[in-house]
């Protein structure tokens, strides 16, 4: 427990003079130097394109909500009326009526004749012309005249057949025996008691006068001589070898050395950190420009928003407002009135001139070719009688006489 309580302060004292995480060491002098020089610089290239890019930007978008996709929207709008629309109403009503009617026409000129001819000419042509003789012809002459040629071969042909083959068996054999005793005994006796003697005996002669000399000198003067010449050849492109690796060594070094390393030093030591704070001073550069971007862009729009939109807002709300109200209410309003005031009567006017047209040829009509009279309305048995308390004609009720139900105890009064 007191080893313990002893090192809590030795961990808490080393935790404090540790170097923080994101700690990193100097750069060096010539990072140092070029850095402020470099990223001024680069803020006065970097400014005006970060501004003129901003402008693009915002110059798009407004273009893009103000006049692209409205512009989009009508030419779609233009399109969907001047061709769609048209190409489907041609496709519904001309291309594809049109279509059945070329097929139809396709299947009565190409399709229809021939599968009549196929069906009510070529099928009973073939059946009736060449299957039926056929099927005749194989039923009553093939078949019985391949049974009389089966019996003739069973019964005739067969029997001399294995005569014939016993015959020619004897002969065959009697031939081989004449001929091997006229051709092959005599060869056969040659073979083996002259040429096979002659042949072992020049065979020991090659061998023991010309293959065993030259095998002894192969063995005991030319493989010797060989292997001395190659051991001298390989003893040669060694040290060509270690020679040629010797320079290459040396000249590696060399490049090394004079090459290699200033252009390594150049570029870790130069190079990199010149290339780093470039980059990042272009970094930056364009955060800071946007910053200064942004500011002059607001600017612009709180000008915007007080020196043109806050007149025009007030101008609208004040004077077009209520002159627009005004108009409304003075002249379309009343002009709206009148025209569905004069719409509405010549419907009407439509309508009855309509009806009277419809009667005038029902009248006509049943003037040509008669009918049944139709009562007039208001008489028993028409349709639009009146009924009994109303003085509405109602089609679809029954009619009602309209005299008095009580004629007796009037005439009893009386």
């Amino acid at each position: 427990m007191d080893q313990g309580r002893h090192r809590a302060p030795v961990r808490t004292e080393y935790g404090k003079h540790q170097a923080p995480a994101h700690y990193e060491s100097g750069d060096g002098c010539l990072t140092t130097l070029i850095r402020i020089p470099v990223r001024i610089v680069v803020l006065v290239i970097v400014l005006p394109l970060r501004l003129l890019w901003d402008a693009l930007v915002a110059t798009a978008r407004a273009a893009d909500r103000l006049l692209l996709r409205p512009l989009g929207r009508a030419l779609a709008w233009l399109a969907e009326v001047l061709v769609a629309v048209p190409a489907r109403w041609l496709w519904r009503h001309v291309l594809v009526p049109l279509g059945y009617a070329l097929v139809w026409l396709a299947r009565a000129v190409f399709v229809w004749p021939w599968v009549a001819l196929w069906r009510y000419v070529v099928v009973p042509g073939v059946r009736y012309g060449i299957v039926v003789p056929l099927q005749w012809l194989y039923a009553h002459v093939l078949t019985p005249l391949g049974h009389g040629l089966r019996w003739v071969y069973r019964e005739i042909l067969v029997p001399a057949g294995h005569a014939l083959v016993t015959a020619v068996g004897w002969l065959g054999t009697a031939v081989k025996w004449l001929l091997t005793a006229l051709f092959v005994v005599p060869v056969v006796l040659l073979w083996r008691y002259v040429l096979v003697p002659v042949g072992r005996a020049v065979g020991w002669l090659v061998e023991h006068l010309l293959v065993l000399p030259l095998v002894w000198v192969y063995r005991n003067v030319l493989t010797p001589m060989g292997q001395g010449i190659a051991w001298f050849l390989d003893l040669l492109i060694r040290g060509v070898e270690a020679v040629f690796r010797g320079a290459w060594a040396v000249l590696r070094w060399l490049v090394v050395v004079l090459l290699v390393t200033p252009l390594a030093w150049v570029y870790r030591r130069v190079l990199t950190p010149v290339a780093r704070e470039i980059a990042a001073a272009f970094g930056v550069a364009w955060r800071v420009a946007g910053f200064l971007s942004r500011a002059v862009g607001r600017a612009l729009l709180w000008l915007a928003r007080n020196l043109i939109g806050a007149p025009v807002r007030w101008a609208y709300r004040t004077v077009c407002v209520p002159a627009g109200r005004f108009v409304r209410d003075a002249a379309l309003a009343p002009a709206w009135r009148a025209l569905r005031a004069v719409g509405r009567t010549a419907r009407q006017t439509l309508r009855a001139a309509r009806e009277t047209i419809r009667q005038a040829r029902r009248d006509a009509w049943r003037a040509l070719v008669g009918g049944p009279v139709q009562p007039e309305p208001g008489e028993l048995g028409s349709p639009l009688a009146r009924t009994l308390g109303s003085a509405t004609t109602v089609p679809s009720a029954a009619p009602e006489p309209e005299i008095s139900l009580l004629p007796e105890k009037s005439v009893q009064q009386g």
